[in-house]
């Protein structure tokens, strides 16, 4: 199952892993479909079972981040307690994801405080990476404007010459 490969849920039990599995929803996206789009509700969170999907902020992507690693989760907006995705999720690749919907997981997390705080301080650690990531980027760059991630720290500058 792809959330055990996810570090978000890596160590949770497997009472809390089965409860999981059960409100998970798997999603096929074609090229160029939209899994999320900034400023609508913030209702679930993903995670990538396969393919690439860009992840971007700002109306002409300022700030770009590739998911491309199965098991990597993004559109944990909500997740945060923020009402509305704060990016916007492109499939750049025919994609498929596990989405899991916010209000379920947290009711899981309510029977299961323990494995909630490991997923929270889970949840804690990826969102600063992804800030690091980000200002280093901004730094060797000079902007992140046409700056892509892919998951494994390689970073392309696709903006035009």
């Amino acid at each position: 199952m792809i959330i055990q490969k996810a570090d978000l849920f890596k160590d949770q039990s497997q009472e809390t892993m089965s409860e999981i599995t059960k409100v998970m929803i798997e999603e096929s996206h074609e090229k160029g479909s939209l899994v999320f789009k900034a400023g609508t509700p913030a209702n679930h969170f993903y995670i990538l079972v396969d393919g690439r999907v860009r992840v971007s902020i700002g109306t002409e992507a300022e700030i770009d981040y590739t998911v491309n690693i199965p098991g990597e989760a993004f559109g944990w907006t909500g997740m945060v307690d923020r009402p509305v995705y704060v990016a916007s999720a492109e499939c750049v690749a025919p994609s498929k994801v596990v989405k899991i919907e916010k209000d379920s997981l947290n009711k899981i997390f309510e029977k299961h405080p323990q494995m909630g705080m490991m997923f929270f301080k889970r949840l804690a650690g990826a969102v600063v990476q992804r800030l690091i990531y980000n200002y280093e980027t901004f730094l060797s760059e000079g902007s992140l404007k046409g700056v892509s991630s892919f998951g494994t720290g390689q970073v392309t500058d696709t903006s035009p010459d």
